[in-house]
C-alpha cells in the first residue's frame, strides 16, 4: 500500500524516467544482491539510529528503520526512487540486531547456536513523497557452535556488522543446517520481492 501525505502516485508498467533508483544503504551485501540481480543504482547511506522501540515488534522495526531510511535519502532525492532496507534476527521473541562488541556477538551466536530463528528484513521504496513498505521472513536452522568456534568466528571480524552476529555466506555456512524462505534475505535483501515492488511502482 502507497502512503503517504499527498496524493499516491499513479502505478504504471512504463519505465521510471525521471531518476534513478537510489540505495539508502551502505551494506556491501546488498549492493552485491542488486549488482547480481542485474538492477543499476547508485548508493546514499541513511545515517540513522536502529534501536528497536519498547515493546516494538520484530517485523514492525525492521519496517520502521527500512522506511525511516528510505525518507531520509528521499529528502535529498526527490526526483529518484529510493530503496531502504533493514534486517534484524529474532529467536525465542528477542531482536538480534548488530553486536556492539565482540563479547555481544559471541552472546548472540551462543544464543543461535542449535536452535531455529527468523531473519527478518523490511523493505521500503520512496517515489515522488509516497513509499511503500513490507517484509519478508526467512527460518534458518543453526547446528551447535562450540565456544572455540564462537571465540574464532567473532577474532575473524565477519559477525560484527551484521544482524544476529553471522554472514549466511560466509565462514557461517558451515553452521547452517536447514533455510526456510528466500535466501537472499538472509543475506540482507529479499531480491525478488524488491524486484517485484519496482515493477510495480515504475522504478524498473
Amino acid at each position: 500500500m502507497w502512503r503517504g501525505h499527498s496524493c499516491p502516485r499513479p502505478l504504471s508498467s512504463a519505465p521510471y524516467n525521471n531518476g534513478m533508483l537510489v540505495l539508502a544503504s551502505a551494506s556491501p551485501r546488498r549492493q552485491e544482491l542488486l549488482r547480481n540481480a542485474g538492477i543499476a543504482f547508485e548508493v546514499q547511506p541513511a545515517n540513522i539510529a536502529e534501536d528497536q522501540l519498547p515493546g516494538e515488534a520484530a517485523k514492525d522495526c525492521a519496517e520502521r528503520l527500512a522506511r525511516d531510511k528510505a525518507l531520509a535519502v528521499a529528502r535529498q532525492h526527490p526526483h529518484d526512487c529510493v530503496l531502504g532496507a533493514d534486517t534484524v534476527v529474532v529467536v525465542d521473541g528477542q531482536l538480534l540486531g548488530k553486536p556492539s562488541d565482540a563479547a555481544d556477538a559471541a552472546r548472540m551466536l551462543r544464543l543461535l547456536s542449535g536452535r531455529e530463528h527468523q531473519v527478518i528484513t523490511g523493505v521500503c521504496l520512496v517515489v515522488s513523497g509516497q513509499w511503500s513498505v513490507a517484509s519478508q521472513t526467512t527460518s534458518v536452522t543453526m547446528s551447535e557452535i562450540t565456544e572455540k568456534e564462537i571465540a574464532d568466528y567473532v577474532a575473524s571480524g565477519e559477525p560484527m556488522d551484521k544482524a544476529g552476529a553471522y554472514a549466511i555466506q560466509g565462514i557461517a555456512s558451515r553452521w547452517i543446517l536447514r533455510i526456510d524462505g528466500d535466501y537472499s534475505n538472509v543475506v540482507g535483501l529479499p531480491v525478488a520481492l524488491v524486484v517485484r515492488m519496482l515493477r510495480e511502482h515504475a522504478c524498473a
